[in-house]
C-alpha cells in the first residue's frame, strides 16, 4: 500500500502573542498557548468590551498586550481580517 505524501502546513507566527497553527483551531489565529481565537477577543473589543474585562474573562490567558497586538494587527472595521477565508 502506497502512503500517501502529506502536505504539512508550518506553525505561523503572526506577531509575538498571535499564532496560526494547523493543529489549533483549524490554523485560524489563536493567542499563543491557548485555543482562544484571536476573532473571538476582537469581536469582544469591537463591542466596546473594556479590555480589562477581556482579560478576565479570559483568566488572564489574554494579558493586555496581546489584545494591543490583535487591535494593531486587524481593522476594528473588519475583525475578520484575520479569520482565514471562508470561516
Amino acid at each position: 500500500m502506497a502512503k500517501r505524501k502529506q502536505h504539512q502546513i508550518a506553525k505561523r507566527l503572526i506577531g509575538r502573542y498571535i499564532v496560526a497553527d494547523p493543529e489549533i483551531c483549524h490554523g485560524q489565529p489563536t493567542f499563543r498557548g491557548t485555543r482562544i481565537l484571536v476573532a473571538d477577543v476582537m469581536e469582544q473589543v469591537a463591542g466596546g468590551v473594556a479590555w480589562e474585562t477581556i482579560v478576565e474573562e479570559w483568566r488572564g490567558d489574554v494579558p493586555l498586550d496581546a489584545i494591543a497586538e490583535a487591535v494593531r494587527a486587524t481593522p476594528l472595521s473588519e475583525p475578520s481580517v484575520l479569520r482565514p477565508a471562508g470561516s
